[in-house]
Formats: C-alpha cells, sequence, structure tokens
C-alpha cells in the first residue's frame, strides 16, 4: 500500500511566533489598558501602584481565593481596565485575560473567557455564578461593564501623553547644546580643522566665516564673535506646568490627592493623602469586591482596607479614647444610667 501522507517531515509549530503571537500583539492595547494613551507613564503607573499595593494589604475574612496575589492582581485590573474577572474554580479565582458577556435585564448570564496559559491560552464558557466579575464606573447605559479611570478623563491622558511626547522628541531630535560661531577669514583647511577638534564634544558646533569687517580690511567688530545657541526655547510653551497639571488631573482621576507627588509636601499632607485614598477610594473598592464574593460564593465576606493602611488619625483617635473615657467617668460619677450613655453615644453615631 503507498503511503499517501504528503508530509514528509514532523511540523514543528513555536509558540513565540505565527498566528498566536500576531494574536497576543493584536490585543497587546486591550489586556494592557481601554485607553492605550497614558497607561505606560509613570504618573499613572504610581497610581495603579498604589492601588495595586493597597488591596494586597487589605484584610479578607471569609473567602480563602482572594488571597493576597489575588487582591494585587483585582487592583491593577480595575486600575487599567475598570473590570476584574475571575473563573472560580474549587477554593481558588483563576484571572481571564479576555472575556465576553451575554446579558437579560442588564445582568450578566454567560461568560466566554480566555484563560492565559504558558504554552497558549484556552476558552471557555461559564455561567455568572461562576465568575466574578467586579467593575467600578459603570455606566448607566451599559451596567455590565467597568470604565477605566483614564478611559473617564481621556482628555487629560492625551494631553499628558502628548506633552511627554513633544518633549521626548524635542530631546532626541532637536539641536540641544549646539552653536553657530563665527569665525573670521582664514583658509577653508584651518576651518575644517578646528571643526574637527570638537567631535566628541556635547552638542554640535557649527562654523561659519565672518562677513562683517571693517573698511580697511581690519579684523571683524567684537560683537560678530558672539555665538548663537541653537537649543530650543522650551520656557515659552510652558511644558513644566502643562505637565504637572496633567498630572495633578490624572492623580485625581484615581482618586489620589495630587499633593501626594508635590516635592514639597509633609508629613502630615503624606498620611491624609493616604487616609483618603483609602477612605474615598479603596475602601468603597473592597466592598463592590466583597458584595460581588459574597453573591457568587455564598458566604459571609468582609474586606477592610482601612485598619492595615492605618487609615486614620492617630493623635486624633487618641484624643477621641480619652474624651470618650472622661465621658463614660463623668457619667458614672453624676450616676447617669449606662443606657442614657448609650443613647447619647448612639446619636452621635457611636456604638
Amino acid at each position: 500500500m503507498w503511503n499517501l501522507w504528503p508530509f514528509k517531515r514532523a511540523e514543528k509549530r513555536s509558540a513565540s511566533s505565527g498566528f498566536t503571537a500576531e494574536i497576543i500583539a493584536a490585543r497587546e492595547a486591550y489586556i494592557s489598558g481601554r485607553r492605550g494613551v497614558a497607561e505606560l507613564t509613570a504618573t499613572a503607573q504610581g497610581c495603579v501602584s498604589l492601588w495595586e499595593n493597597g488591596l494586597a494589604l487589605a484584610t479578607v475574612k471569609g473567602a480563602s481565593g482572594l488571597d493576597r496575589r489575588t487582591m494585587a492582581l483585582v487592583g491593577r485590573s480595575l486600575a487599567l481596565r475598570g473590570e476584574a474577572v475571575f473563573l472560580i474554580k474549587g477554593d481558588g479565582l483563576v484571572p481571564c485575560a479576555d472575556w465576553d458577556l451575554r446579558t437579560r435585564d442588564g445582568r450578566p448570564t454567560a461568560y466566554r473567557v480566555s484563560v492565559s496559559e504558558a504554552g497558549g491560552g484556552t476558552t471557555q464558557t461559564a455561567l455568572a455564578g461562576e465568575v466574578l466579575h467586579v467593575r467600578i464606573g459603570c455606566d448607566p447605559a451599559a451596567p455590565y461593564y467597568g470604565t477605566a479611570p483614564l478611559k473617564r478623563a481621556s482628555l487629560t491622558a492625551g494631553m499628558l501623553n502628548a506633552v511627554e511626547g513633544a518633549l521626548s522628541e524635542v530631546y532626541e531630535l532637536a539641536p540641544i547644546g549646539s552653536q553657530v560661531v563665527p569665525m573670521p577669514e582664514q583658509p577653508e583647511q584651518d576651518s575644517t580643522k578646528l571643526g574637527r577638534s570638537f567631535r566628541g564634544q556635547r552638542g554640535r558646533v557649527l562654523l561659519r566665516e565672518s562677513v562683517t569687517v571693517s573698511a580697511a580690511g581690519g579684523p571683524a567688530p567684537a560683537s560678530d564673535w558672539k555665538p548663537a545657541s541653537l537649543s530650543p526655547d522650551l520656557e515659552s510653551v510652558m511644558p513644566a506646568q502643562m505637565i504637572a497639571a496633567a498630572r495633578d488631573a490624572v492623580c485625581g482621576c484615581f482618586g489620589i490627592l495630587p499633593a501626594l507627588f508635590n516635592p514639597a509636601t509633609t508629613g502630615p499632607m503624606t498620611r491624609e493623602a493616604q487616609r483618603h485614598l483609602a477612605t474615598w477610594t479603596l475602601q468603597p473598592i473592597a466592598e463592590l469586591i466583597a458584595e460581588e464574593a459574597k453573591e457568587k460564593l455564598g458566604a459571609a465576606i468582609e474586606i477592610d482596607v482601612l485598619t492595615p493602611l492605618q487609615a486614620f488619625d492617630q493623635g486624633g483617635s487618641a484624643r477621641a479614647v480619652a474624651t470618650l473615657v472622661q465621658a463614660a467617668a463623668q457619667a458614672k460619677e453624676a450616676g447617669l444610667d449606662p443606657a442614657a450613655l448609650t443613647g447619647i453615644f448612639a446619636k452621635m453615631d457611636w456604638e
């Protein structure tokens, strides 16, 4: 019997090239961030790191799958994409690189998720109860999708990227440090030899012969010997002020006080910025994570960000405790009923 198999050799495929690599390259911008403009700037990465590390330090009760590594992945995904999707498998959570969903009444009912593997990703379908989907910045028109902070402030992110891109081109292409030096009339060989002597120096030096001489044929006047700089005037376009304003706006989008990145920031202001981040940004996100996990995992889950980050005024707390103890002592001396004291505290929203 004749062998009709057309291939004489075994086919070899590489995981780092070919169709798979093209797909990965095409989806790179989507995986790293929806906006794709300012995600790689130092300001954005600093804000993302604060989200990532803040949620990694959170204390989680009732869910063993939400370990510190998973919480860090949740923080980074929410900061860059506004969403975080994990496939529930047993007691663990598997991060999903890409996903698609189907909804009913505005609520997800089924997912098609892609899980990254070392030799290539896999795709599978799952019901909504098998997927942990955390999202922030939802729009009423599409409550099942989240939006990243930079996408909500695309103009600011675009301005920061444009300014940094323009400055990078200036420092790469502009003749910074170059000068035009006037030279008196002399043989061309001497000018060439003198020009070669400037090789290896910082910047470029351009030589030209002087054309301004006295009527008697004397030397050039002193004013003609002044060198002219070719460095661009960057102060007139105020790049430092524009970068500072865009940076502060990006920090505000992430819920971080701009004063945290100010070189003149003091210790109390740094602590206040940290408390602001934990109180108004990370703790509400932690509550959303806990609510989603409680619904999908069916357990009482609590996530605390404020206590591990010490996002409270220690001095003010100490003074408050001293005041409460003094008030309790005075109430006991006055013979006040403990129930009445408890009612007074309840009016102040204190337990």
